[in-house]
């Protein structure tokens, strides 16, 4: 049975309708496949075997009475930031210790509501803060994807599957799962999907429940998913999007039905090539990737229009300020008191200061001293506030991009998938990664990686599709003739199984 775990969401959807195999059978299919894999890739920081065989066992009964739901019998991975009721969320820090929700995220609860399998708690950046997997307290995780040397044969050094949702993005791409939840910030769901080689999506800010993912950024945090294909994103936000009224940033608004638009094509539709996004020293082989993106949408009868968006300069630096804001805010709550890690002190601030020098790592309070001081009373109205000046002028700059083109092409990530420890020293460097993608999380965009080619190193390169508030679909329609295009990846060698 190993083999259904290279399946697509929909192809395992299509399996289990036919009998092919019993949901059982698909999630402890998956289980084996972790037991093995995880210790070389750590992706998993809490597997929940018994916990899927229930779920796997009722979808099975479900399935022979034929009242399946929509995700029946799925086997997914659950990114450790979404709270999961009696099962242990630790947004992979220390300070939250072995902290167990009595209650669901609402994208979780949609999730399992709609029929789908909790195989475990993926890994992540502490608190979504980081572009590589670096930060989290239960080390790194290891990319599926290796490079090749000039001799063709693959490197041992070990890449970053991107981040902060690298235990997604590497779960997925290494068939530990069919599809996985994630988070974007800044994104944290678009480059890891670059890195290897899987499709993600971040929807429009609103389009789902916020309700119950531990907090990094509050105005730019959204859940989103990542899948193997265009099509089995398209499954998983169906399921995941909602409105929900316990989150008053929910927007009451009908969820299409994000499959039926694939195959649809982009006739017609104008594509927006912004030229602020040709960055100085972007290598060739990126820019190669976005003229073959063009090339393509355009042979498939989609028109290319120049544009441009001149605050997307201050982009990268304006979110550098707001985010860490926001952090700063959200993460006083961890304060050794009413729950997680507790350090005494001699006194209660003493008690505050262990708790939080211990339990929190070096990005995070690095972040939290940044943005403490820019909501500092002699730098708010230099730093934050003029951040959130800038904020109004991007989204600007897309609300009259919109009266040109329907969806705007760039690359996702400025370079291919990086060894450990490359970037690391240089948080600068490391902030870079993340140029293309955060303009979308400041406008409140929605936005997309998909898999436009392979690196001359034979790692994954990812094209992003920038789209009009809530119109996720275009965004689903555009992917699909690019993954028509491009050819899906997979990885070549499945090392991490071979002990």
């Amino acid at each position: 049975m190993t083999d259904l775990t290279k399946l697509t969401m929909a192809e395992a959807r299509d399996g289990l309708a036919k009998k092919d195999f019993t949901a059982l059978e698909l999630t402890d299919a998956f289980i084996s496949a972790i037991e093995k894999a995880n210790p070389a890739l750590n992706a998993y920081v809490l597997q929940t075997p018994e916990h899927a065989r229930v779920q796997a066992k009722d979808s099975d009964k479900r399935i022979a009475a034929g009242s399946a739901r929509p995700l029946e019998g799925l086997p997914i991975g659950n990114k450790d930031l979404f709270c999961t009721r009696g099962i242990r969320t630790t947004a992979c820090s220390n300070i939250l210790g072995e902290f167990s929700p009595t209650y669901e995220s609402t994208v979780g609860q949609n999730l399992w509501d709609a029929g789908a399998v909790m195989l475990g708690k993926l890994n992540n950046d502490e608190f979504a803060m980081g572009s590589s997997n670096e930060t989290s307290a239960f080390g790194n995780v290891v990319s599926p994807w290796r490079r090749k040397g000039k001799d063709g044969k693959l490197s041992t050094d070990k890449l970053v599957p991107g981040g902060s949702s690298g235990g997604s993005s590497a779960a997925v791409a290494a068939g530990l799962c069919l599809a996985a939840t994630a988070t974007d910030t800044g994104g944290s769901i678009r480059q890891p999907a670059a890195l290897t080689g899987t499709v993600g999506i971040k929807p429009t800010y609103g389009r789902c429940s916020r309700w119950g993912i531990v907090a990094f950024a509050s105005s730019l945090d959204q859940a989103g998913p990542i899948g193997k294909t265009v099509r089995d994103a398209a499954i998983m936000l169906k399921a995941m999007a909602s409105h929900d009224p316990k989150d008053t940033t929910s927007v009451d608004a009908p969820v299409p039905d994000y499959e039926a638009v694939l195959g649809k094509g982009v006739k017609g539709l104008r594509v927006g090539i912004p030229r602020e996004y040709r960055v100085e020293g972007m290598s060739s082989e990126i820019q190669k990737l976005w003229d073959d993106g063009i090339a393509w949408l355009k042979s498939a009868g989609a028109t290319i229009h120049d544009i441009s968006l001149p605050h997307t300069k201050y982009a990268l630096p304006a979110y550098y300020i707001v985010a860490p804001a926001e952090c700063s805010s959200n993460l006083a709550r961890y304060d050794g008191v009413r729950y997680g890690l507790r350090v005494n002190g001699d006194n209660l601030i003493d008690t505050y200061e262990n708790t939080r020098a211990q339990g929190f790592g070096k990005e995070v309070r690095r972040r939290i001293l940044i943005g403490t001081y820019v909501l500092s009373a002699g730098y708010y109205d230099a730093y934050y506030l003029k951040a959130q000046k800038v904020r109004t002028l991007i989204k600007r700059d897309f609300d009259e991009a919109w009266n040109k083109v329907d969806v705007v092409l760039t690359p996702t990530t400025p370079s291919p998938a990086f060894a450990f420890g490359e970037k690391t020293g240089d948080p600068l460097a490391m902030y870079l990664e993340d140029i293309f993608t955060v303009t979308v999380n400041m406008a409140g965009l929605p936005g997309m990686s998909v898999p436009g080619g392979l690196s001359s190193e034979g790692t994954p390169l990812g094209l992003q599709l920038i789209g009009k508030p809530f119109d996720e679909e275009t965004l689903f329609r555009t992917a699909q003739v690019i993954e028509d295009a491009a050819g899906r990846l997979t990885v070549p060698d499945a090392w991490w199984m071979k002990g």
